[in-house]
């Protein structure tokens, strides 16, 4: 394995941890690994889309806004890859939140792909897109 993959497998761990901040309802992690320069792209679960990091950056602010704290998140990761100026992964993220103004716990099970782009201080998230997992995996193969 390469010294990059191996990097950014370890950066993957940040971003992991980041994700499970954000289901607390706490953006900042996320946002010390959002890019700053555009392009930058959010496909939004529910089926709308955000371009140009300014914008990007703020919605994810936005809605981690909606989650209170005690919120859990864990990514099942099936594939990923490296080079010196891009990365990505694909697979699930699974979460457990509590939404502001919402007795009962929700669980977010999604199909995750997110792009990044080393910026020479390290990986910048630049693109996600999430939806929601309609099967557990196996249960469609075609």
């Amino acid at each position: 394995m390469n010294k990059i993959l191996r990097d950014f497998e370890q950066f993957m761990k940040q971003r992991e941890g980041a994700a499970r901040a954000y289901a607390g309802g706490d953006a900042e992690p996320l946002s010390h690994i959002a890019t700053r320069i555009s392009p930058s792209t959010y496909y939004a679960p529910k089926g709308g889309y955000v371009a140009g990091a300014d914008d990007v950056l703020s919605t994810y602010e936005r809605d981690a806004a909606l989650f209170e704290s005690g919120g859990d998140s864990e990514f099942e990761i099936i594939q990923l890859g490296a080079n010196d100026g891009i990365a990505y992964w694909t697979g699930f993220q699974r979460a457990r939140v509590r939404m502001r103004g919402s007795a009962e716990p929700i669980s977010f099970n999604l199909r995750v792909t997110e792009v990044f782009r080393n910026e020479g201080d390290g990986w910048k998230l630049v693109h996600r897109h999430a939806d929601p997992l309609a099967s557990e995996p196996g249960a469609n193969k075609e």
